[in-house]
């Protein structure tokens, strides 16, 4: 496990979650805790092989569990937690937030079937963890799954940015794409942030250009003037950002516009002006 690899997964955990949600305990050794956002009074000692993540990691039990866990609480939780590990791990993927995330909706499950003891006080944390951008159609009703073409991640004082185009004919379909990123990718519904824009050539010369700031201001007017800029059509961009705690001021829509102009290199909807060698391979 290189130092690169570890620490991208360090900040971009404790981006999207509390910070020190995956901390060292002996980075030698390669062991972490990692603390269970929907019980944050579990703490879990993880250790990653040499390899992670072409080998999984372990979850060797607790690292502590609060006074307010009830007895034997814990012990299930890492039960839990290993069954879940060991349907989300791919080789070659990282794994935490989707354990996580998984690890959450199990216990929920557990919870609804009386076999795992929740209190009023987690109970409510629970809760407070939904996304919020909770979906509120299923993925059949979106259509199929948009070809997205994802840029590698930009970390920054603990913000990430990560964006992804998709080519694109008509406003309705590159608004179906966003609908269909938000119901059914559980990271980007989380997300500070998802800014959009589009520009498309119709029939008869008209013209579609749009742009979404999703509360990041004049965020999305910069991206579809980048694109003005990059003269690039029928494609659509979404930049997603997990907010880290720290103010970026200004430099927050330089990393926005880079992240956007390397993925639409990376798509192929541009060339990339400053070095027309070989192009960064991207993920579907």
């Amino acid at each position: 496990m290189s130092t690169d690899a570890i620490e991208d997964e360090l900040t971009s955990i404790n981006a999207i979650f509390d910070e020190e949600t995956l901390s060292p305990i002996e980075v030698e050794a390669r062991l972490f805790s990692l603390r269970l956002p929907s019980f944050p009074s579990i703490v879990l000692r993880v250790e990653f092989p040499a390899d992670y993540p072409d080998a999984p990691p372990s979850v060797l039990g607790t690292q502590s569990v609060g006074d307010d866990v009830p007895k034997g609480m814990g012990s299930r939780a890492v039960d839990v937690v290993r069954g879940v590990l060991a349907q989300v791990y791919r080789p070659g993927e990282a794994c935490i937030y989707d354990l996580l995330e998984d690890t959450r909706e199990a216990l929920e499950k557990a919870e609804e079937q009386g076999s795992f003891h929740v209190n009023e006080q987690q109970q409510d944390q629970i809760h407070e963890e939904e996304p919020l951008h909770a979906p509120q159609s299923s993925s059949a009703d979106l259509g199929p799954e948009p070809p997205w073409i994802v840029g590698e991640p930009i970390s920054e004082k603990k913000s990430v940015f990560l964006a992804r185009v998709a080519p694109v004919s008509s406003p309705a379909q590159a608004k179906q794409y966003v609908a269909h990123l938000l119901a059914t990718d559980k990271k980007a519904a989380k997300a500070t942030h998802n800014m959009t824009s589009w520009r498309i050539k119709g029939p008869n010369d008209t013209v579609f250009q749009d742009c979404d700031d999703d509360g990041e201001t004049a965020a999305g007017s910069r991206m579809l003037h980048l694109m003005q800029l990059m003269d690039v059509w029928d494609v659509m961009v979404v930049v997603t950002r997990w907010y880290g705690g720290v103010h970026l001021g200004p430099d927050r829509f330089r990393l926005i516009n880079t992240a956007a102009r390397e993925a639409l290199v990376l798509g192929g909807f541009a060339k990339d002006n400053k070095d027309d060698g070989a192009k960064k391979k991207g993920k579907k």
